[in-house]
């Protein structure tokens, strides 16, 4: 069935059960703890004219009393029972009289209807109240144990019989003394009790699974925002975001980790989308040269040195087109972290040495001096990618420093860090192009654009990151360009 497949149910299910275990279990407990301490009551109330009848037992008849005044039924003397068989020494019956203040807790006008019936050891009956039921209660019926028990001279037992309360105790003289209510009136008022209880109930549960809708459909709330962001980013709208005021509660953390993730999300569909335009024209310049060329040699007749002209223009465009799309495949594959990087033990000092060399004419060509600071310094890595790096960034220090200038190079280590410092006296770069320079075919000096596909940081930046450094810059303008590349050692 959905409903049990649904979180919001099953959370409503539970709470449904736990509230009806509870209230069910206090219901039960205050029931039971009411009838206790009415039966309680009732045991007491029996004790105490127990105690009335026992003592009024053997109590000497008050003078000028008569029967006709007791508030209790006695056969008559010449039936009065023996305690022992004819011819034998028999004490006579006990005479029983009912003090007067006695009386009133055997009143028949009282709801629990008191009474008391006395037995003789022989079991005949010596007195009872006008109120006693006939027959009696059986002692046995009130407790069944007793026939097993065989206790004649019992010391006390109490219970319940068919809506009435009864104590029995034999006297130690013999006789037996029954004690008995009638216990409907509270019988009644725990039925009302138990109505009460489950009308309370019932209220509580009806209130309570309202109030644990409301509290799982709030709960489950951001989890139906987060599913509609997610559905309306799905179908294009790389915009959207989960509204975090809606979710203070532990989904808060998750909402704020899937908008960082739309949020990244919607920058790599824009790079990509930027990306691709980007390549698109930078391919578009090679490749419109090529067809200019060749549509023009095919217009007309031209000598050698002409078709000459036109192969040569074709093929510094065919060179850059290789060069860009040389470029796009690297940065792929360290994209998708195809591109396999070594893991050896190098003297970065003389990598850099080696770079800064193979640069020196260049930088001899444009009146650039090279300063270097390369102490010797083992780091794990791939010695011929740091090289790359190494080496478009002095290509960088060159090309865009001012004639005369200088470029240094600085190698040092620090915590447990290789850190390498490109820097030179050129114009530098603005601080509204520094936060761009890493990207992908952006080019902060426009003028000086002329062969560069703009990627060269970019790579740079991909490689360093590839082995777990950082790249950095820092720049200001007609002062000069810094660029750290942190590695671990």
């Amino acid at each position: 069935m959905k409903i049990f497949k649904s979180i919001k149910w099953r959370l409503q299910i539970w709470y449904g059960l736990i509230l009806v275990v509870v209230l069910a279990g206090f219901g039960f407990t205050a029931y039971l703890l009411e009838s206790n301490r009415q039966f309680h009551r009732i045991d007491d109330e029996l004790q105490m004219r127990f105690g009335l009848i026992a003592n009024a037992l053997h109590r000497p008849p008050s003078r000028g009393s008569n029967a006709d005044g007791q508030p209790f039924d006695r056969p008559p003397p010449d039936q009065l029972p023996d305690d022992g068989p004819p011819g034998q020494n028999s004490r006579p019956a006990t005479e029983f009289h009912l003090p007067p203040e006695a009386a009133g807790s055997f009143d028949t006008d009282d709801p629990h209807h008191f009474y008391f019936i006395i037995q003789s050891r022989d079991g005949k009956e010596i007195a009872r109240s006008a109120n006693a039921p006939n027959p009696p209660p059986d002692m046995y019926s009130v407790n069944p144990l007793l026939r097993v028990n065989e206790r004649p001279n019992l010391v006390g037992i109490q219970g319940v019989y068919a809506g009435g309360g009864v104590f029995f105790r034999r006297l130690p003289s013999g006789e037996l003394v029954q004690v008995g209510c009638s216990v409907a009136p509270e019988l009644k008022e725990l039925h009302l009790i138990a109505l009460k209880l489950a009308g309370f109930g019932s209220i509580i549960l009806i209130f309570g699974l309202a109030g644990g809708w409301w509290f799982v459909s709030r709960a489950i709330r951001p989890i139906n925002s987060i599913s509609d962001a997610a559905a309306k980013i799905s179908a294009g709208d790389l915009s959207q975001r989960i509204n975090v005021a809606e979710t203070e509660s532990e989904l808060g953390k998750l909402a704020a980790v899937l908008n960082s993730t739309f949020a990244r999300l919607e920058s790599a569909f824009a790079q990509q989308k930027q990306f691709a335009s980007d390549a698109a024209h930078e391919l578009r310049t090679p490749v419109a040269v090529i067809l200019t060329q060749t549509q023009t040699a095919l217009n007309r007749d031209r000598d050698a040195a002409n078709y000459k002209e036109t192969v040569e223009a074709c093929q510094r465009a065919a060179q850059r087109m290789r060069k860009l799309i040389k470029s796009l495949l690297e940065l792929a594959r360290l994209d998708a972290g195809q591109e396999q990087m070594k893991r050896l033990q190098f003297d970065f000092s003389k990598t850099i040495a080696d770079c800064v060399e193979l640069i020196r004419p260049i930088a001899d060509e444009r009146g650039v001096k090279i300063i270097s600071e390369l102490p010797p310094l083992e780091i794990s890595g791939d010695s011929e990618r740091l090289a790359q790096v190494v080496t478009n960034l002095l290509t960088n220090a060159i090309q865009y420093n001012h004639e005369g200038g200088e470029a240094r190079v600085k190698l040092e280590s620090q915590n447990g860090l290789a850190i390498l410092t490109v820097s030179d006296t050129g114009a530098g770069i603005s601080a509204e192009d520094l936060p761009r320079i890493f990207e992908r075919f952006y080019r902060a000096d426009k003028s000086r654009s002329s062969g560069n596909t703009g990627l060269g940081l970019a790579i740079c930046k991909a490689i360093v990151e590839a082995h777990g450094g950082t790249l950095e810059v820092s720049s200001e303008e007609n002062v000069g360009t810094i660029f750290r590349v942190r590695l671990c050692t």
